[in-house]
């Protein structure tokens, strides 16, 4: 990453300024059947971008995704509710428009005035949003004066929304929420304070092979959870038992393990059970996992350990659950990585969660707020940390405010 433009480099008075905000949120039908928000908190991320436009006598229209539709509209994944739970957080009204982009939408646009919010409807009710059609972007940039990205969450996609319509805007910036999390992640890539540790969890290493290459060229320990761990201790033929193991990774995970040497941690005692239940007993054992059991958590002995590596660190980046944590008999091992990070940041370390599990996991405790950071993008963080550029953060890079 190089430099970007924030929001408050740009001038917004008297302009409408096109936002990509990320109010993908969970939705449920309440007693009348209609769909209410269940989790507004990445509405509320967005609210200190989408006042300051209001504030500035800007016209604020917004762009989001809900859910995956698949190109047609879908009655349950409109954004009306959003639009109105944004209407209370706000104190005043937001209008929606019927659709995105078309005659339709830039009739309500036209009516909005300097301190109005308009929502535009689900991006993603059009194919063309995710194919990052020319003619939609083309679309999507008349409904705007100025471009303002704050959805860090889709900032790995080139979609038309954001990155599409920003090559078509010469005047873009960085929203707040969007500037915090670079500003925050780049405190993990560029020379972080050591001792940097890194937790490490989830059912597949096929999917963190990109993650785990990058953290091992900065991190001075990987700690390693959740079932991707078996592929790991078959790699060194610890018998695993009916683990989920990825047999086609078992060399791969030899060569990561050889690159690694001892700052690659793995579990030395499990939770297991003869199946993929809470309501089976269960029980702890050492070394490896019998046959014809599984392991669903990491033991209290690798708990102890790992607690002991965050205690001591300066940097902490935690992705992924170290085991079953939505079934409680297997919760213990992720619970206990919440509270070793919110017990490393009150002794001064900077500590970083990022990735849907793991953010659920510590708000689902109440821990989010003794935390540094928690990341609003799970996808976009990993590809971040990986090296990758983001398209909706380079389109902002190349940009200009004047």
């Amino acid at each position: 990453m190089m430099g970007w433009k924030t929001l408050d480099d740009l001038d917004v008075s008297g302009r409408r300024v096109l936002v990509r905000v990320d109010f993908n949120v969970p939705l449920a039908a309440d007693d009348t059947g209609a769909m209410q928000v269940t989790d507004d908190t990445r509405i509320r991320g967005a609210l200190p971008t989408i006042q300051a436009i209001v504030d500035r006598g800007g016209t604020a229209i917004l762009m989001t995704h809900a859910g995956r539709p698949k190109g047609r509209p879908v009655a349950d994944l409109s954004v009306r509710p959003m639009a109105e739970r944004l209407s209370v957080l706000l104190g005043s009204p937001v209008a929606v428009a019927p659709a995105a982009v078309g005659p339709e939408a830039e009739a309500v646009v036209a009516d909005a005035g300097p301190g109005d919010v308009v929502l535009l409807e689900n991006t993603r009710f059009q194919d063309a949003e995710t194919a990052n059609d020319p003619e939609f972007s083309a679309a999507l940039a008349r409904l705007g004066d100025v471009y303002v990205n704050d959805a860090f969450g889709t900032a790995h996609r080139a979609h038309a929304s954001t990155e599409g319509v920003a090559r078509l805007m010469p005047k873009r910036a960085a929203g707040y929420l969007m500037d915090r999390e670079l500003k925050t992640l780049r405190r993990l890539t560029d020379a972080p304070e050591t001792p940097f540790v890194a937790v490490v969890g989830g059912a597949k290493v096929s999917d963190k092979i990109a993650l785990l290459e990058a953290l091992l060229g900065v991190a001075s320990s990987v700690l390693i959870g959740g079932a991707m761990a078996y592929t790991f201790l078959k790699a060194q033929g610890i018998e695993t038992g009916t683990s989920l193991v990825e047999e086609d990774r078992l060399e791969m995970a030899r060569g990561l393990l050889e690159r690694a040497g001892d700052r690659l941690l793995l579990p030395t005692d499990h939770v297991v059970a003869p199946e993929f239940s809470a309501e089976v007993p269960h029980e702890t054992v050492s070394g490896s996992i019998p046959a014809g059991m599984m392991g669903l958590d990491i033991g209290p002995e690798t708990r102890t350990r790992y607690a002991a590596e965050i205690r001591d660190a300066r940097t902490v980046v935690w992705n992924g659950p170290m085991g079953v944590f939505e079934m409680q008999p297997y919760a213990a091992g992720t619970h206990a990585m919440a509270k070793a990070l919110v017990g490393a940041t009150e002794i001064g370390a900077f500590t970083v969660v990022g990735g849907g599990d793991s953010v659920a996991a510590i708000t689902g405790a109440g821990l989010e707020d003794k935390v540094s950071h928690v990341s609003t993008g799970g996808g976009a963080m990993l590809e971040l940390l990986e090296g990758k550029v983001l398209p909706g953060v380079a389109v902002l890079e190349n940009g200009s405010t004047r």
